[in-house]
């Protein structure tokens, strides 16, 4: 069953953006998808994407199949790959990457290792993606409250 966050609910129900939990897949399974590509897929298709299990290898491998598959037959070109990182920060309780730090400092917040070591995987994998620079960061503030990092009233 797909994990969708609360800063994500403006597209969730129609899947037109790629949802972060799918996001993670693609990061996880090395394989590139274009908006423009996610886009030619049905909704059962993108569903099937946000809800397939991405975790152990048999399972990464099967999601880079049925994605393979989905790219070929939508757009008649294999899909990009992308390189997989042997030990991603997202995965990195130890260290919080600096680019989240300066973000959060934009809005008065600083994530201490506690709370960083507490946070899933994906919502460490969502911060990231939220900070980066050339992303829309709109969601980012959303996501500090959405992960409990700031009150709700800030």
């Amino acid at each position: 069953m797909a994990n969708f966050f609360i800063f994500e609910a403006d597209f969730v129900d129609s899947l037109r953006c790629i949802p972060m939990q799918v996001r993670y897949n693609l990061d996880t399974c090395g394989i590139k998808l274009k908006l423009a590509d996610w886009n030619q897929m049905n909704s059962d298709e993108r569903q099937a994407l946000a809800d397939m299990q991405c975790t152990n290898e048999e399972e990464v491998q099967a999601y880079r199949k049925y994605l393979q598959n989905l790219i070929l037959q939508h757009t008649g070109k294999t899909a990009s790959e992308l390189p997989i990182e042997q030990y991603p920060d997202w995965l990195n309780t130890n260290k919080i990457p600096e680019e989240i730090q300066k973000k959060a400092s934009e809005f008065s917040v600083r994530i201490t290792q506690q709370q960083w070591r507490d946070l899933s995987p994906l919502q460490r994998f969502a911060l990231i993606k939220l900070s980066r620079s050339g992303h829309e960061n709109k969601n980012f503030p959303q996501a500090l409250k959405e992960f409990n990092l700031i009150s709700s009233s800030d």
